[in-house]
């Protein structure tokens, strides 16, 4: 059974480059695509009433017009649902994907994700969502979602696409962060990337060494790979390393046991996908 890549699409600025890159990936596992738009309850149906304890007669126009025009919303939705599909379909096929199929649901993004999560290898979605213009200083709600409930690799994708050569990975020891190692190992997506695997901690030469270990493994799967050791605050590290040195991507275990683990999935969540500017890939 051919591998298959979930990517969840809301018409946002991000959206064009989750396309671009989910179908870097694609081609790199040689997988097909599997397109989700999600609509909301309210956008996947008109409501039986909108009008409250509006039922006498001087009222009856009113309650005609506003169930009109939920029924226009809800053809409406549906409809903008059905252009965000038909435009991933054409970006991923002009980036080569040759199997794309389209799926639109109602109610809610995780009941959605669960019915597929079982047949797909990774999921791939943007750092915002449609309210990215408005909140640039916040991570989308579903994104926070997916990541603590998903069990497969989330790759989130920043809002422009460029070519992936360059990869930084966080690297703290943790169960999770080995797991991000033992599957980079196998994987073909990361078999022509220059890889530098961080560990931040006050130790730094221990640091190194618990970096050297993971390269150890990578360079065992003849992956190209180099160990580094750092001190200081992991966003503020990771942060600088990647604009300073040009990487492409940032990979993390999304659970850890330092300072990291509260920047993916604890209560301030957001801090390390906000800072950098380029994806973000979590393993769990």
């Amino acid at each position: 059974m051919m591998d298959k890549i979930l990517t969840l699409l809301d018409g946002s600025h991000y959206s064009q480059s989750v396309c671009h890159h989910t179908a870097w990936i694609a081609q790199k596992l040689n997988a097909g695509v599997e397109a989700l738009h999600v609509l909301g309850r309210r956008e996947g149906t008109a409501s039986s009433d909108l009008s409250g304890a509006l039922h006498l007669g001087a009222r009856s126009a009113l309650l005609q017009e506003l169930s009109l025009l939920d029924e226009q919303r809800s053809r409406l939705a549906q409809a903008r649902g059905h252009a965000i599909l038909e435009d991933a379909q054409t970006i991923l096929a002009q980036d080569g994907v040759a199997v794309v199929n389209l799926r639109m649901r109602k109610g809610d993004l995780l009941d959605a994700v669960r019915e597929v999560e079982s047949d797909i290898r990774a999921i791939t979605i943007g750092k915002r969502g449609e309210g990215s213009e408005f909140a640039a200083g916040h991570l989308g709600s579903n994104l926070e979602r997916i990541v603590r409930a998903t069990k497969v690799p989330v790759f989130v994708a920043s809002r422009e696409f460029r070519p992936i050569s360059r990869v930084l990975v966080a690297y703290d020891g943790s169960a999770s962060a080995r797991i991000a190692i033992e599957r980079m190992s196998t994987s073909p997506v990361f078999k022509d990337l220059d890889i530098c695997v961080v560990c931040i901690g006050q130790d730094v030469a221990r640091a190194q060494q618990t970096a050297q270990d993971a390269v150890a493994t990578l360079r065992r799967a003849n992956i190209t790979a180099s160990p580094r050791g750092a001190s200081g605050e992991p966003e503020e590290v990771l942060g600088k390393l990647v604009s300073d040195e040009g990487f492409d991507l940032l990979v993390m275990g999304a659970y850890g046991h330092s300072r990291i683990r509260s920047l993916i999935i604890g209560s301030t969540t957001t801090a390390m996908i906000q800072t950098v500017k380029v994806p973000v890939l979590l393993y769990r």
